[in-house]
């Protein structure tokens, strides 16, 4: 009777001068709190589960092999509409691999530790093939990722664009540059929706405290990229390889910067296990014409091919260059590989897949 006194009455035990027994009480606050009860946790996993959508791109594709590579477990998300299962046909029989046919504009209920969110339409043609849609997915989509990324308490990356720049009064173009966007153009389904994007996830991270980054993409070359996207990069090399002339539209003076795939997929990452919310650009720096690319494509591609001018599309920016001080203060992020480097290695990928 008397150890059950001391032990329900530690004060009592203590003014007695009772040194022998100590109260569960006592030894719970000396270890701090390794022997309270348990509550709640979050369910164990070996490692991080990321979303990736849009992974059957050309950009989700190199970011799924990265991630995979890394020995996450990678959820590929994609509607293919203009995603390809063959960019990651290779990765499907991979223990840390999932391929899941859906598209973001409509819910989906899944647990992740991370979201890249980068499903939508980024080539001109294909974006507007059909602008409402396009518009949707950049609403709708990254909604509902967010809504996602709400839940699960996850970390979300958007994957915005150099193009919610617009036709750029400033050059080179900082992340505090708030753009020149005509907003009822033929483009502005893509220009506006990133930009209502990256409104969401600002607005998520502002009211219910969602981890988020945001990237804005500059152009990006490199293998997997759509034969048929209209890119100028693309275009170029299929054109060259295939023996038809180079297409350039309008006098060829309009300027654009160009990375390599790799570098992008290294910056994506740094921004997304990085502490600083962005926006960042993620781009190269080096700005050519596109009469430089045409004549450096001809160098290392096909000395014979032929060069010819066609009228401009609509809303074409004169110029686009990422100024990247920004993430090159903040996170060491640049880019490594040079255009004339980076032309040469996706020229085997492009002859395989037109079979020349």
């Amino acid at each position: 009777a008397r150890r059950f006194s001391v032990l329900s009455s530690p004060r009592a035990h203590h003014s007695a001068g009772t040194q022998g027994t100590v109260s569960c009480a006592a030894k719970m606050a000396s270890n701090g709190n390794e022997h309270k009860t348990l509550v709640k946790t979050k369910p164990r996993v070996e490692n991080k589960r990321i979303l990736v959508t849009g992974g059957a791109g050309f950009v989700g594709s190199h970011l799924c092999d990265f991630l995979v590579g890394q020995g996450h477990y990678v959820i590929c998300m994609d509607n293919f509409f203009t995603g390809s299962k063959d960019n990651v046909a290779h990765l499907l029989d991979k223990p840390n691999f999932e391929l899941i046919r859906h598209d973001v504009t409509e819910p989906i209920q899944l647990e992740v530790d991370q979201i890249y969110h980068l499903a939508c339409p980024a080539s001109p043609v294909h974006y507007k093939w059909d602008p409402i849609k396009t518009a949707k997915t950049s609403f709708l989509g990254t909604l509902n990722m967010l809504g996602m990324a709400k839940r699960c308490k996850a970390r979300f990356l958007i994957s915005s664009t150099s193009e919610v720049y617009g036709d750029p009064l400033e050059h080179p173009q900082k992340e505090t540059y708030w753009g020149n966007v005509n907003c009822i153009g033929e483009r502005s389904c893509y220009d506006e929706g990133k930009r209502i994007a990256e409104t969401l996830t600002m607005d998520y991270w502002r009211e219910h405290g969602t981890d988020v980054r945001i990237i804005r993409i500059f152009n990006t070359y490199g293998p997997r990229m759509a034969l048929d996207d209209g890119r100028v990069v693309s275009n170029f090399v299929s054109q060259a390889l295939t023996g038809k002339p180079l297409t350039v539209y309008g006098d060829g003076t309009q300027t654009r910067s160009f990375q390599y795939i790799s570098d992008l997929i290294n910056g994506m990452v740094t921004v997304m296990e990085g502490p600083h919310t962005g926006p960042f650009n993620v781009g190269n720096p080096g700005e050519f014409t596109m009469l430089e690319l045409a004549n450096l494509v001809k160098e290392v591609v096909n000395p014979k091919a032929e060069i010819v001018f066609r009228e401009n599309t609509a809303d074409d920016p004169g110029k686009r260059k990422p100024d990247i001080t920004k993430i090159k203060g903040a996170l060491g992020w640049e880019p490594k590989v040079a255009l004339r480097e980076g032309l040469g290695r996706m020229v085997e990928d492009f002859k395989k897949r037109l079979g020349v």
